[in-house]
């Protein structure tokens, strides 16, 4: 599989009332070769089950999970993952 033009990458806290809007309007966009970088930020309310549903329907979708770490730590950890020629950033309640 060639690499991804795009990362996306959404760091996720407790995001959990916004998130599936958010998550399901990345993976509906016409253009589809990205992958799609969502750390899962030590959230404490449903995210990561959100976040593995998704992950479990689109193979796009990397998953980081770890204890809570500040929205700056997983926004670079998650440039440091990425393999896009191009980085776009989403949040989990846009």
């Amino acid at each position: 599989m060639p690499a991804p033009l795009v990362s996306i990458i959404m760091s996720v806290y407790n995001g959990e009332l916004y998130l599936e809007e958010s998550v399901y309007s990345i993976l509906n966009q016409t253009y589809k070769n990205f992958e799609f970088i969502i750390i899962n930020d030590g959230s404490t309310d449903n995210s990561l089950e959100i976040i593995n549903k998704y992950q479990m329907q689109d193979d796009r979708i990397i998953v980081i999970t770890r204890s809570n770490k500040g929205l700056p730590h997983s926004l670079n950890e998650g440039i440091k993952k990425a393999k896009g020629k191009y980085i776009a950033r989403m949040d989990s309640d846009d």
